[in-house]
Order: C-alpha cells, then sequence, then structure tokens
C-alpha cells in the first residue's frame, strides 16, 4: 500500500488542524492538502503546500500592464490572453511544494526539469524500505520498432511471466544483499552511502519538489503527454487533476493552448494556406523532412 497506517494518521491529525488565514485561499486545492493520491503499486503525489490562486495570476499581470486593463478584460479572458501569447511571468506567481513517493528510474527523467526545488530522501542516512514498482503485465512491452524511446507490442504467455519473475526475483535478491552488507545489528559492514550501489532502479524513493505554475505547465505538457513515458505519465496526470482544481482558469486555458493545441512551422502554415487555396501539397512539394511531413500530416489529418 501506499501510505502506511502511521502515514494515513498524520495525514488525518495535519487535515484536522484548520486555521484562520489571511491568504488567498483556493478551496479547490484545500480538499487535496496532504491527502495521498495512490500512484503505480506503492507510489503517490500529496500536496503540501501552495501558494496564489486564479486571482494571483490576474492582479500580476495587471500590475505589469497597468489598472485600465481590467475594465477591458475579465478575469478568464486576460488569463487566456496570456497563455495564448506566452506570457509566463504572471504564471510564476503560483507555487506549489509536492510530496512524492516514486521509482528511481522515474525521479532520474523526473529530475531532468531543473527548474524546481528538490530535497530527497537521503539512503545515506536512512535505510531504504523494500519496495520495489512491479509493472502490471499490460504494461509489459517490447521495444517499438519505429520509436527508440517507446514501447512496442505488449509481452504475453510465457514471455511475460519470464520477464516478470526476472523483475520480481532480481529486486528481492538486491534487497537481500543490501541489508545483508549493511552496518547494524552490531555487523561490521557497510555504510549506507556505499550499501545503496547495490539497489535497482526499480526501489522507491521520496522527495519534496516545488516549482511555480509557469514550470508546473511545462512538466505537464511534455509529462501527461500521451507519448510520455507511461510510468512519469501517471505521476503527471495525477498533479494535473490537482492543478485543475487549484487554478481552473489558467488550467482550462492551458489544456486549450498547450495540451490541446499545437505548433506550426513556417513550412506547415505555408503547407495550410496552399490546401485551403485546392492545391495538393505532397510531401516532396512541401519542403518539409519525411520526418516532419508524418507529424504534420498527423496534426491536420
Amino acid at each position: 500500500m501506499p501510505l502506511s497506517p502511521e502515514q494515513q494518521a498524520e495525514i488525518d491529525h495535519l487535515r484536522a488542524r484548520a486555521r484562520p488565514t489571511l491568504r488567498a485561499v483556493s478551496e479547490g486545492m484545500e480538499k487535496h492538502l496532504y491527502r495521498a493520491h495512490p500512484v503505480l503499486d506503492h507510489g503517490f503525489v500529496r500536496a503540501i503546500d501552495y501558494m496564489g490562486d486564479d486571482s494571483a495570476i490576474v492582479q500580476a499581470a495587471r500590475v505589469s500592464y497597468g489598472a485600465g486593463t481590467k475594465h477591458v478584460q475579465n478575469d478568464e479572458g486576460l488569463i487566456r490572453y496570456l497563455m495564448r501569447h506566452w506570457h509566463s511571468t504572471p504564471f510564476e506567481m503560483c507555487e506549489i511544494k509536492l510530496h512524492v513517493k516514486l521509482p528511481v528510474f522515474v525521479a532520474r527523467q523526473w529530475i531532468r526539469h531543473r527548474t524546481a526545488n528538490v530535497n530527497e530522501y537521503s539512503a545515506r542516512y536512512s535505510i531504504l524500505d523494500r519496495e520495489f514498482y512491479i509493472p502490471e503485465p499490460e504494461q509489459l512491452a517490447a521495444q517499438s520498432s519505429i520509436n527508440n524511446q517507446g514501447r512496442g507490442a505488449v509481452l504475453e504467455g510465457d514471455e511475460a511471466v519470464r520477464v516478470l519473475e526476472m523483475l520480481k526475483n532480481d529486486a528481492s535478491r538486491s534487497y537481500d544483499s543490501y541489508e545483508a552488507m549493511l552496518s547494524q545489528e552490531g555487523q561490521a559492514g557497510l555504510a549506507r552511502e556505499l550499501a545503496r550501489m547495490n539497489l535497482p532502479m526499480n526501489i522507491y524513493t521520496q522527495w519534496y519538489w516545488k516549482t511555480d505554475l509557469h514550470n508546473l505547465f511545462h512538466f505537464l505538457r511534455l509529462r501527461a503527454d500521451a507519448h510520455a513515458q507511461y510510468e512519469i505519465r501517471v505521476y503527471a496526470e495525477a498533479i494535473a487533476s490537482m492543478v485543475a482544481d487549484w487554478v481552473p482558469l489558467a488550467y482550462a486555458a492551458f489544456e486549450d493552448y498547450r495540451m490541446g493545441g499545437v505548433n506550426l512551422s513556417a513550412k506547415g502554415i505555408d503547407c495550410v494556406r496552399r490546401m485551403l487555396k485546392g492545391e495538393e501539397v505532397t510531401q516532396e512539394s512541401s519542403g518539409m523532412s519525411k520526418g516532419e511531413w508524418r507529424e504534420f500530416m498527423g496534426v491536420i489529418g
């Protein structure tokens, strides 16, 4: 289970300590605070703290544009304008701090998003738990034959059973060796900082991850996308559901212009204009490479 009884008791205690505040409060995010959203087999995401709401974005924008803007556009219209024209700083006025429990290999992919403050559980100081990510059978897939970063067909039958057993056995054996090497209970073994190097990449770690809304949207655009690796995508989707409640106007604009929208190159726009005039455009006459043309046709159908 993602949460132990002790962890759940702590969450219940924190949620029971309601206090008055003069801060801007998002009712949508308040229902998520401290609560753990289960992800994968042992992971979770929970919001620890946040700052700002939709009104904070609008307030910051009107400081930069002048008070007159307030009489011209409503809040939703202004937020959509900011998103549409790639104005980033007003969205940076909102921040969120998350507690995430995730497999190490997911964390190493996640940490590439460097515009965040991160503090990770220390395996030099503490002993890691015996918890590993073991994929569900439907997530056991072969390497894609057309995408060097992606998955192909799902493994079936004896091959799926063989791979699943290898994952379970290797993880368990590595942890047994880790425990056996540790200096504890009078045993003169290895220091924790050395013993940890024998652990597999599917063991779980935890961290606090704090970022602003602009950079969080960038993370979600890449990691909540259907092409992202499943194991990080499910974390992004759990975060997205919280963000949608936290800043509903900003998230709706994000869904419309970033997740649901597309960017066309100058060549792509030229091809669309030629097609609208009735011209038959091919890959050869488009000026695009085969890869570009394939992506372009995927967008316009």
